[in-house]
């Protein structure tokens, strides 16, 4: 038995459990509307640049402070409107960590987001996370459960249940939320958003996505099939704390601090880590809900330990109001670009034809009518009309301005009750929910059918055991017991 979680389990939950329910006794109100009182309006702490006032500003606790948090605190915390007050790492130690504690120095430092949830709640309005995608939802739920808005990066979860555990949180607590998909708040996601509702992106009835091998896993020269060997911990690191929920591994830096996604165990792939923006505006403003239907056609070098080599499958969806029924087929790895049918490459002076540069990363939305169809690139990359030749009768349609705030910065000015997110968790959850059937089809190799009222696969326990994921190590329970 893990020592960590249970000596945190003994002289803290009750004190965790006694605040959660004075919380909801007293937060009725601020489920239905935006009056959660922010620390500032209750301590009057300054922020410690000083340039704006305590009423104009948020408290922020960082959990997970290297990596992609060396952009995403800043991004929240652009033009003072919100500023760290608790920084919480497993490995102070470790790459791009530094970024943040010179930036803002100063700032309270903790190993466990337990802790630091406890002993500033007072001072703390808005949590971001930012670290591997199994020890997500522990993090995101006890901060909601708390009353305190949450960040999370993308993928939102590391499981199907998981999602749905926090889609269900985001009801229950009435908290702000945004997952990290920052392009689900750009020029791009507007743009998308008006092409469908001026008809451009209508009646589509095929989408390709695809992405090229970019992680370790796909060169076929470094993949393994058993776990690492063990390594000696940095002396920097809590490795039992960074293992969380999930099955505790011996430490190899084959998982920390990057390697991780790598793992069934601890992340989830390419398509979890870049479906989440390839297909977001598809999912999203086409209403793709779950599919009902996942066929894997090509999957490389499968094994227990790593995602596939190279994964290449499709996904059937029904027909959603006025959308027709959709088939996408996601490729990653090996031959991952698409064939872009003659009828949408450019005709060149000497009848030659060229087919659009796709890029390593993207999607083609074809209309049932054949008249043209839609590429676009991932993140923020906008749309276009191939061929070129049909794009300037809906030039106008194409051409729309920035969002006013960035992705980071609008879920900032969200929790000061002056804008909303994008990519709540409403979105990004459903979005979640579909990348984790597509990781189930990986791991699995085989044809599943789902079934979208019950949430689960048809004739399939090995599949719906995938949806439920692991049960968490001892002493984590509780955080799937909060929503």
């Amino acid at each position: 038995m893990d020592a960590q979680p249970i000596t945190w389990c003994q002289s803290m939950s009750s004190k965790i459990r006694g605040t959660r329910r004075s919380f909801l006794s007293k937060s009725a109100a601020a489920a239905a509307s935006f009056t959660i009182l922010p620390s500032y309006l209750v301590t009057g702490a300054r922020a410690q640049d000083g340039k704006l006032p305590p009423s104009k500003r948020i408290n922020l606790a960082v959990i997970g402070v290297g990596g992609r948090a060396s952009r995403v605190v800043p991004g929240i915390c652009s033009d003072g409107k919100a500023h760290p007050v608790a920084f919480c790492d497993v490995d102070f130690g470790a790459k791009r960590v530094a970024d943040n504690l010179e930036k803002y120095p100063g700032v309270r430092r903790f190993k466990d987001f337990r802790v630091m949830l406890e002993e500033m709640e007072q001072d703390i309005d808005a949590v971001s996370v930012v670290t591997p995608d199994h020890t997500h939802l522990p993090a995101a739920m006890l901060a909601m459960s708390m009353g305190k808005h949450v960040y999370v990066e993308k993928p939102l979860t590391h499981s199907y249940r998981e999602a749905e555990l926090l889609m269900r949180a985001e009801r229950k607590f009435g908290v702000v939320t945004q997952m990290g998909n920052q392009g689900h708040t750009s020029r791009a996601s507007v743009q998308f958003q008006r092409m469908v509702e001026e008809g451009v992106v209508r009646d589509i009835t095929r989408v390709d996505a695809w992405k090229s091998p970019g992680l370790f896993f796909m060169n076929p020269e470094k993949r393994f099939a058993t776990y690492p060997e063990e390594e000696k911990v940095p002396e920097t690191l809590d490795w039992d704390l960074w293992c969380g929920p999930a099955k505790r591994k011996p430490f190899s830096a084959k998982y920390h601090p990057f390697d991780w996604r790598a793992f069934w165990l601890y992340g989830n792939g390419m398509l979890g880590d870049w479906g989440a923006h390839i297909i977001d505006f598809v999912h999203e403003f086409l209403e793709l809900g779950q599919p009902t239907k996942l066929t894997p056609l090509r999957i490389d070098d499968a094994n227990d330990v790593l995602f596939p080599l190279s994964s290449h499958l499709t996904m059937q969806f029904p027909e959603r109001g006025e959308h027709p029924a959709l088939e996408l087929t996601w490729r990653d790895g090996a031959d991952h670009l698409p064939q872009i049918p003659e009828q949408f490459q450019e005709k060149l002076p000497d009848g030659t034809l060229e087919a659009p540069k796709l890029g390593g990363a993207g999607t083609v939305l074809y209309r049932a009518d054949g008249k043209f169809a839609i590429k676009r690139g991932s993140h923020g990359g906008t749309s276009s009309v191939i061929p070129g030749d049909q794009a300037e009768k809906y030039k106008e349609v194409l051409e729309v301005e920035n969002p006013s705030l960035g992705h980071m910065a609008s879920f900032t000015a969200a929790c000061m009750g002056e804008d909303e997110t994008r990519s709540p968790f409403r979105v990004g959850g459903d979005l979640t929910k579909t990348l984790m059937l597509g990781v189930i089809c990986q791991r699995l190799g085989e044809e599943l059918n789902f079934d979208r009222e019950t949430e689960r696969f048809i004739d399939n326990d090995r599949a719906n055991a995938l949806l439920d994921g692991p049960p968490p190590r001892a002493g984590w329970e509780e955080f799937y017991k909060m929503a």
